[in-house]
């Protein structure tokens, strides 16, 4: 199923209020500014700072 689009419009991410947009596989959110990916997990986004993943650019 994925997460919904309008879930995608009002996310943003918690650590700087940004704006963030799936991965290309479609399994995490990005937000630029921070350069974390927050996992998506059983459909659900995990918004969690302290769970996040530095991604590498």
């Amino acid at each position: 199923m994925g997460v919904s689009q309008e879930l995608l419009d009002i996310l943003a991410c918690p650590k700087c209020k940004g704006d963030i947009h799936l991965n290309e596989s479609k399994n995490g959110l990005i937000c630029d500014n921070c350069k974390l990916l927050y996992e998506i997990k059983d459909d659900i986004p995990i918004m969690l700072i302290d769970e996040a993943k530095p991604i590498e650019e």
